[in-house]
């Protein structure tokens, strides 16, 4: 186990280091640096002004050198300060990051009540009504853009209802929990549309690979009754593929909740990436991103975990001897 972990911890730390290199060359080729956008904005300054301030944030050097500089830096615990937002660049993302994953996580455990319940009914009764309807509803939550869902959300329950703000996060002066399940319903309710028609597609039809195995007919055989068989027998190891479907979407669901988030004015790590790219923060989009492919390599560790609890075939000790 402590193997296992360490080699999970070895390569999550290879992953982020190739990533920060990738990203940082990629914001380095961005148009318009920092002393750029000073001197548009200050038309005073000269062109040797402009050369002595790249000198001094070491702006003139080649690139993998200032990647290297940053590298050492980071290391040391100093990410940086936002260009816009003048301040440390972790006093602005971490609070960032917690809005993220309230909102990503209720949304995915609601997507999952919601999604592997479905798919083992439909796969229960396949090419049935039910089965039809349900595919119908999947193939039109798949096809709907979280954009056109969040436009049609806010103009039917805030322009035409007005039972629920348009965005934001919280009334100013009332710090009610209520208050802030209104301004949460609507981002929620995108996302969990968005994410549920590809996981109840998904545990349909692991539902029905694992329904024809010879163990479930040979359980049937013996007298087993249905509930037992499905709840006990099929649905554990059908739950296998889903998991690897959940952890692949980490990634997924920090793009959606990019577009969510900006849509609705959720003060989240989406937005925050948006703004800053927008606005050429590049510490605060560069590790805006690294911390999204952390989070995406958490949910990839945390299925290996799931494979072990799910499948008793899977052991961590076995893993580590191979």
């Amino acid at each position: 186990m402590i193997r296992f972990l360490a080699r999970r911890l070895f390569e999550a730390i290879a992953v982020l280091a190739v990533m920060s290199f990738v990203i940082y060359c990629l914001i380095g080729l961005m148009p318009g640096d920092p002393i750029d956008l000073m001197i548009n904005a200050d038309p005073k300054l000269t062109p040797d002004d402009a050369a002595r301030l790249k000198a001094l944030y070491g702006l003139d050097r080649p690139i993998i050198e200032r990647y290297f500089n940053w590298l050492s830096a980071a290391l040391g615990g100093d990410l940086g300060y936002s260009r816009v937002h003048t301040k440390p660049v972790l006093e602005i993302l971490i609070p960032r990051l917690g809005n993220t994953v309230l909102l990503l996580g209720i949304s995915l455990l609601l997507s999952l009540v919601i999604a592997i319940p479905l798919g083992v009914y439909a796969a229960l009764k396949p090419y049935s009504r039910v089965d039809y309807a349900v595919n119908v509803l999947c193939f039109a939550g798949i096809s709907l853009p979280p954009f056109w869902l969040a436009l049609l959300f806010i103009l039917l329950f805030a322009v035409t209802l007005g039972w629920l703000p348009a965005g934001g996060m919280e009334t100013v002066g009332d710090d009610g929990i209520w208050d802030r399940i209104q301004y949460m319903i609507l981002p929620v309710l995108t996302l969990t549309i968005h994410s549920i028609g590809g996981f109840t597609r998904f545990m349909r039809a692991s539902m029905l690979q694992t329904l024809r195995q010879d163990y479930v007919r040979t359980a049937r055989a013996k007298g087993v009754t249905e509930t037992r068989v499905v709840i006990g027998h099929a649905l554990q190891n059908a739950l296998t593929p889903l998991v690897t479907v959940v952890a692949l979407s980490f990634g997924g669901l920090f793009s959606g909740a990019l577009i969510t988030e900006t849509m609705f004015g959720w003060r989240g790590m989406g937005k925050t990436i948006f703004d800053a790219i927008m606005g050429n923060d590049f510490n605060l989009a560069l590790v805006g991103l690294l911390f999204a492919t952390g989070f995406t390599l958490l949910g990839n560790f945390l299925a290996d975990i799931c494979y072990a609890w799910l499948d008793p075939r899977v052991s961590l000790t076995e893993q580590d001897e191979t």
